[in-house]
């Protein structure tokens, strides 16, 4: 695999550090010829033309990043819809080339000459419950990534870097209060009772995600790694999973606008005692490029049978207000028992309250067409 060389060893070593080693380059280029010569549909394999691919092959960060720590998911995985990652902040500068036009394409023309807008949570009292009466929406749940400033990327971390997070964390999230006080819970000599409980609750993530782990992003595991979540499980926080944050907020029913406004609140806390990693042209910065900017993602589960009954109908529904439709249990999967999982597609380049509110808008359409229907 590439590696983020450590940055300690330097002073010698910085000739040759800013080298790219000969085995990483031929990986690179037969990992370029099999992608280069598959059927993929990924957006990587769509934008890494010869040219692209050989101005930056040689490129590093000042983490030790290579492209190829960059690419190694896509190619190893041809099935991705995507295909790259950032192991650090610093790598969507340093490749830009590659990360521009594929940042492009799917924030839905998020130009490299763009500038993500500040964040913005609006005016949180302005939404509200999509469905009053509980008749097509299951569950709410809005979620958003965050990075520690100073920190890089999972790829890069070090071992005793990820234990110094998960303290970080762990003592910021304790600081909460009222709806949102609750416990970490560290994957690290969790309990056998303590983990089905979570896996019972759909609250633990599991290792081996294979687009992950092709990432080199499941190091060191279960170090670092932890799961908080409040009393009432209305509220968790994820700890190095595939970010280093993702806060999550979520509950049963349509109430957009409670879900909303407790993300906010817990957003804003955590922040006060926490610096992320933001970047003035492309917002939060995150491991994976489709979370950028505002780094929400505001779903709904939703029962629309007879949407469900003419896929093509819920589609261009869907296109107009920029959502994305996946099976029940996410990315890859299928709709158990008509049962969508619905989200805003677009995270950057709008505000957080407006990606929020698309999706909001998107789903109050697909109801008032469900009840025509």
């Amino acid at each position: 695999m590439g590696g983020c060389t450590s940055k300690d060893t330097a002073s010698s070593d910085d000739k040759k550090n800013t080298m790219v080693d000969q085995a990483v380059l031929d990986k690179l280029e037969a990992g370029y010829a099999k992608l280069a010569a598959s059927d993929s549909k990924s957006l990587l394999k769509k934008h890494l033309s010869k040219e692209i691919f050989d101005a930056l092959k040689t490129k590093k960060t000042s983490f030790g990043s290579t492209l190829l720590d960059c690419i190694q998911s896509g190619v190893e995985n041809l099935d991705s819809g995507f295909g790259i990652y950032a192991p650090d902040a610093e790598a969507y500068n340093v490749f830009a080339d590659i990360f521009d036009p594929m940042i492009e394409e799917y924030h839905g023309g998020f130009k490299k000459t763009d500038k993500h807008p500040p964040k913005d949570f609006g005016d949180v009292d302005t939404l509200g419950n999509l469905d009053p009466t509980g008749e097509y929406i299951v569950s709410t749940r809005v979620r958003c990534g965050r990075s520690l400033d100073g920190y890089p990327f999972n790829p890069c971390l070090t071992e005793a870097q990820y234990k110094e997070m998960e303290d970080k964390v762990s003592s910021t999230l304790s600081g909460l209060e009222n709806e949102l006080k609750g416990t970490f819970y560290p994957l690290t000599g969790m309990s056998k009772e303590v983990q089905q409980k979570l896996i019972d609750d759909h609250f633990l993530f599991k290792e081996g995600d294979r687009f992950l782990q092709a990432a080199n992003a499941c190091r060191f595991w279960p170090t670092g790694r932890g799961i908080y979540h409040n009393d009432a499980k209305t509220f968790l926080v994820w700890c190095n999973e595939e970010d280093h944050l993702r806060i999550i907020s979520m509950q049963m029913g349509g109430d957009l606008g409670q879900v909303y406004r407790r993300l906010v609140t817990a957003v804003n806390d955590i922040e006060k005692r926490l610096p992320f990693s933001h970047d003035n042209r492309l917002g939060f910065l995150t491991f994976c490029p489709t979370n950028l900017g505002t780094t929400v993602r505001a779903s709904v589960h939703i029962k629309v049978p007879k949407l469900a009954a003419n896929k093509a109908k819920l589609e261009e529904v869907a296109a107009k207000f920029n959502l994305q439709v996946r099976g029940t249990r996410g990315e890859h999967t299928e709709a158990e028992g008509g049962i969508y999982d619905i989200s805003n597609k677009r995270r950057l380049g709008l505000t957080e309250y407006q990606a929020v509110k698309e999706m909001h808008d998107g789903i109050a359409e697909l109801i008032k067409i469900e009840k025509e229907l």
